[in-house]
């Protein structure tokens, strides 16, 4: 299979200049809240593109990977010349400008700078004294079809030659229809075999396919951004991002506290071999318990007695989303957090009518190889006390690295923000009191479990018709502002799908849709699914709303428009069909002929 047209001209953009805005500077820590003792530095305040994993070399270069389009390529390398922490010089770089909102992985391993996009594991020689790579990038893993939701690819390596790459599973717990509220789940899942888990591969060969080359050594995990390599016991851990919908798909079982606070982000110690689950299982971190999905059976109360599915090591709450995982070795910090695990919590999305929690960096303290109680390492993040939608949020921390020197380098999606965190106290004095701040900070709404009555944010709202259906059937993604996520979940506000051809957004509502779409040149590969099971008069109630609301200023939909619209879908589903059977009907007359 040739590849050149995955490698176009090399591009390389010109030094750009490090925005550290005079403002930011002033802000204590850069706005982030630490252990006594730690101290922020801003490198950059903001990089064209925003940014994802990171990944500092031995000479304190910092390579990041951007998750926007960027003329040049999707990769940034910045360099502090005078030593105060901030980036001197900035670059872009890349075999290609366009990687996808999920590209994701950037390490250093053996000399070589390793990085991913949606569908691509690539590398570069690093020479010493350059900052941009002039090596050319060698394709090492291949994904196949098309850029599809749970895309990220984490990279980790064992130190015996071997690569390990996740693919994630295009959909939420392997249902008939995805998303489809009430649609029962496919047993055997067909998709566990292609997707849902880890694969390794030769960290030296090009050009490699997960299904000739790639050998799976973990199942059940539905969506995989935090990923690393423990060299304390040599074994590989994740942190997985659990699924969503509980009370959106099953209201007979789940509300919508119970959907906001499950099921669990989980830990996981993946031996060879290991099963997390997914689709048929969850965990429940407030019970301990592996649970049945509904989709299988389950009730939110029926436990799971197959001892073949993993257990995790801690239990996080849901929807904090995982996003990066990294065992400390270095020496600067204080003996408590050697050999521990932070983890980035990028932020909820679907909390909703609860606060949006997450946004923070958690350390969870090994002792003896045995993980303890987590605790919050960095906050400040999100800006705000309470957070109703994930775009009200400053920053979303995403990436970690560990510097030379034992630094933690944090980066942000949201405005492309990195911090530097050093410890500059006395190590041997840290205690409890170092410690008081973070558990302060405990019970802000990001981190604890909300309370069901007195954390509702609309306990006191009444709401009717258009508005009513909205948050019923649609703000569960878009948010209650319409913005969305912007990576999973695109914005309503002022597009084209909700102000343009109505026949269209009618459309959508009732068929579904699945990526990959461009919505205001923002590209998703995320599932809407069909709501067909609404009638008519409420589609045309929520498309109304949309379209007078967010921004948007466009004219009323009737349920006129949604009946003609579904009949006209109804005719067309019945010529597909019939023309599938006579196309059959074809194919076994001439296969009957050649006999």
């Amino acid at each position: 299979m040739p590849f050149t047209r995955l490698q176009p001209r090399y591009f390389m953009a010109i030094c750009l200049i490090a925005m550290v805005c005079t403002s930011c500077l002033r802000e204590k820590n850069g706005g982030l809240f630490l252990p006594g003792g730690f101290e922020a530095t801003v490198v950059v305040d903001s990089l064209p593109g925003r940014a994802r994993h990171l990944a500092v070399n031995d000479n304190g270069d910092i390579y990041v990977k951007a998750n926007r389009p960027i003329e040049g390529g999707m990769n940034y390398v910045l360099r502090d010349e005078n030593n105060d922490g901030r980036a001197d010089i900035i670059k872009n770089f890349g075999p290609i400008a366009s990687e996808g909102a999920y590209a994701t992985g950037m390490r250093i391993h053996n000399g070589y700078l390793y990085t991913s996009s949606e569908m691509l594991v690539y590398r570069y020689k690093l020479k010493k004294g350059e900052m941009v790579p002039s090596s050319k990038a060698e394709f090492i893993v291949i994904d196949s079809g098309q850029p599809r939701e749970h895309d990220g690819k984490p990279l980790a390596f064992d130190g015996k030659g071997h690569i390990f790459v996740p693919f994630g599973a295009p959909s939420d717990a392997c249902q008939v229809e995805n998303r489809l509220p009430g649609s029962p789940g496919m047993k055997p899942c067909p998709i566990l075999d292609s997707n849902a888990g880890v694969w390794m591969f030769d960290e030296n060969k090009v050009n490699q396919f997960r299904t000739t080359d790639g050998i799976k050594v973990a199942t059940g995990l539905r969506s995989l951004v935090a990923m690393t390599w423990n060299t304390q016991d040599n074994t590989l851990y994740c942190v997985g991002h659990g699924r969503d919908g509980l009370s959106s798909s099953w209201p007979q079982f789940y509300n919508e506290w119970q959907s906001a606070v499950l099921p669990s982000e989980a830990f996981y110690k993946l031996k060879p071999g290991a099963n997390a689950g997914w689709p048929y299982y969850y965990f429940d971190q407030m019970k301990g318990k592996v649970m049945v999905n509904p989709e299988y059976g389950g009730d939110g109360i029926l436990e799971n007695t197959d001892k073949s599915i993993e257990t995790p090591i801690v239990g996080f709450p849901g929807h904090y989303a995982p996003n990066d995982l990294l065992f400390y070795t270095g020496d600067q910090f204080p003996a408590r957090y050697k050999n521990g695990a932070f983890i980035a919590f990028h932020g909820s999305t679907i909390r909703a009518p609860y606060p949006q929690a997450g946004y923070i960096v958690a350390f969870v303290p090994f002792v003896n190889g045995k993980p303890q109680k987590w605790e919050v390492f960095a906050d400040g993040f999100t800006g705000t006390d309470t957070l109703v939608n994930t775009s009200d949020s400053k920053h979303r921390p995403m990436g970690l690295a560990q510097g030379p020197d034992g630094s933690l380098y944090i980066s942000d999606s949201k405005k492309g923000k990195i911090w530097k965190i050093q410890y500059k106290g006395n190590k041997e004095n840290f205690s409890e009191k170092n410690l008081a701040q973070m558990k302060a900070r405990e019970n802000r709404t990001n981190v604890k479990n909300p309370d069901i009555i007195k954390d509702n944010l609309e306990k006191d709202k009444v709401v009717l018709g258009g508005e009513k259906l909205y948050q019923i059937n649609c703000r569960v993604c878009h948010q209650q502002n319409g913005q969305g996520d912007g990576i999973r979940f695109p914005t309503i506000a002022k597009t084209d799908w909700v102000n343009g051809n109505k026949d269209t957004l009618i459309g959508v509502l009732i068929k579904g849709l699945e990526g990959p779409i461009k919505i205001n040149g923002q590209p998703f590969h995320g599932a809407m699914p069909k709501f067909s099971q609404l009638p008519d008069r409420d589609i045309a109630s929520i498309l109304t709303y949309i379209r007078q609301n967010f921004g948007n200023n466009a004219d009323s939909i009737s349920k006129t428009s949604v009946t003609i619209v579904r009949q006209r879908l109804r005719l067309l589903k019945r010529k597909e069909m019939q023309l599938q059977k006579e196309a059959e009907a074809k194919l076994n007359a001439a296969t009957t002929l050649r006999k």
